[in-house]
């Protein structure tokens, strides 16, 4: 194995060789242009990974140099973090590419997927090749390693519904891991990766789709009457995956800003979930709440209901402020130039309004990062 050069933050850029292909390490990287809600942030060093194997040569050297360690901080596609604006870690970066068809019978098939595949895409081109059951997650923005993560979910799917199994490299303890559903130890936009941030790294995803186009999931919202106008534009009296899938873009468009457009992450904050005996109370006060109910009498309530009802439409403390389509969406409207703290005056601003009107706690969705590339649970919590 050759030796991956030490971190030299001196040195914008350095290529080392490693026994499978180049290995890029960059030192002072902006990386405003790598999160979705376009915060400033510099980080001290980026690793960029294309295959697994340089990930075992950079941290057999990483492992070695313990002087001069920084943490370690796993980024994907940056659609659900909430950077420093000095990042004082070592990114890892996996851009690994590929889409594997490993079997195939008349009603499935298994498919394996690199981590630095374009979600959206791979949404995309599963539908188009007649593989079915991720069409519901089209639009979800990010890389395909860091669904597992969120066990990102949408219209009633989730991706553990079709996920098989999850290639991980520990980072601790330096060693691979195929994890199944079960070691996934998913729950509702949770996992243990999620769990225990920055011990792992996801280099690819596997999962089993079905092949029948009448097998759909089209009664959430708004997407049966849509996918149905688009099946009788076909000449077809049926909605297929595709029609959904399309049905689904075109309502998260109207609803959703396209973080290329005006940066942000997505749903901010979660759909918190409190007691049928609470939501029963509010109900008597406020006959159109939006809730769910859970197991264990429990109700999820629309975190985007409670905002826009509390007023916060289109409101918060510039230059964060909710969506004017959508509350439950944060925007930044100084991109490349707001900080994690404007996100945070913001979010205590929005979440106190709602706690007064509602005593309903909302929680932030996207992961805050702390300086030295640690998660923070406590920073910033309202």
């Amino acid at each position: 194995m050759t030796q991956v050069a030490r971190l030299d933050l001196n040195a914008q850029t350095t290529t080392v060789n490693d026994s499978s292909a180049n290995l890029l390490v960059s030192s002072l990287v902006d990386l405003s242009h790598s999160n979705t809600m376009a915060l400033a942030c510099v980080a001290d060093s980026v690793v960029t990974l294309t295959n697994e194997a340089q990930l075992d040569d950079f941290m057999a050297t990483y492992a070695e140099d313990v002087e001069h360690q920084l943490s370690l901080f796993v980024l994907s596609g940056g659609s659900n973090v909430l950077l420093p604006a000095a990042l004082n870690a070592v990114v890892l970066q996996p851009k690994m590419r590929g889409i594997h068809l490993t079997a195939q019978t008349d009603s499935y098939v298994d498919i394996e997927v690199m981590a630095g595949e374009n979600w959206h895409d791979l949404v995309v081109h599963t539908v188009n090749q007649g593989w079915y059951g991720l069409e519901n997650l089209a639009l979800i923005p990010g890389l395909t390693g860091a669904a597992p993560v969120q066990n990102i979910g949408a219209y009633g799917v989730q991706l553990e519904d079709c996920l098989q199994y999850v290639r991980a490299y520990h980072l601790p303890t330096q060693t691979w891991h195929h994890l199944s559903v079960a070691d996934c130890q998913f729950g509702y936009r949770d996992s243990i990766f999620k769990r225990t941030p920055n011990t792992w790294l996801i280099s690819r995803v596997g999962f089993r789709l079905h092949t029948d186009p009448t097998n759909i999931l089209a009664s959430y919202g708004d997407v049966q009457t849509v996918a149905q106008r688009y099946a009788e534009q076909q000449g077809r009296e049926q909605a297929n995956p595709h029609d959904v899938m399309q049905a689904i873009i075109d309502i998260r468009q109207q609803k959703l800003p396209d973080p290329k457009q005006l940066p942000n992450c997505g749903s901010f904050f979660q759909n918190p979930i409190i007691a049928q005996e609470q939501f029963t109370a509010l109900q008597a006060i406020y006959p159109a709440i939006v809730g769910y109910p859970m197991p264990d009498a429990m109700v999820k309530v629309a975190a985007g209901w409670l905002i826009e009802q509390a007023g916060l439409k289109g409101s918060g403390i510039a230059p964060i402020v909710t969506h004017k389509h959508q509350a439950l969406v944060l925007t930044n409207h100084t991109p490349h130039q707001a900080t994690q703290e404007d996100v945070a005056t913001a979010q205590r601003y929005i979440a106190n309004i709602v706690y007064e009107k509602f005593a309903i706690q909302l929680s932030r969705e996207p992961v805050w990062v702390n300086a030295d590339g640690l998660i923070g649970y406590a920073e910033h919590v309202v």
